[in-house]
């Protein structure tokens, strides 16, 4: 069995199926469901202390203060930004996402990074 090194912290399941179709290596999606309380938190940064953690929440201000949040108890985490005009990740489209985690040095499938419109 594969080791999962990578862990990607989502806030909503909707964004959690998102990177799940785009992601091709094995990685752990975690979904906050918004905000997180302190008991679960903890448990999660037991959890990722070893790991490669990576969070990618909505640009408002509940995906800030999440941000916030993991940035004082996961220091190491590798923070990914969608840009604010798709506020949401699960509105931002797959090929966007793609190239945003590719960039983060995740293995995405090919298929979502290919120019639109092009055929083969």
């Amino acid at each position: 069995m594969m080791m999962v090194e990578k862990t990607i912290i989502v806030e909503g399941s909707s964004d959690r199926k998102r990177v799940a179709e785009i992601v091709k290596e094995p990685v752990d999606i975690i979904c906050t469901n918004g905000t997180i309380g302190v008991a679960r938190l903890d448990d999660l940064v037991e959890q990722l202390f070893e790991r490669d953690v990576y969070i990618l929440v909505d640009a408002d201000a509940s995906g800030e203060k999440l941000r916030q949040q993991f940035k004082r108890e996961l220091p190491h985490a590798r923070h990914l930004y969608i840009d604010r005009g798709y506020k949401e990740v699960a509105a931002a489209p797959h090929r966007y996402l793609a190239a945003l985690l590719m960039g983060a040095d995740i293995d995405v499938r090919s298929e979502y990074l290919q120019q639109e419109g092009t055929h083969h």
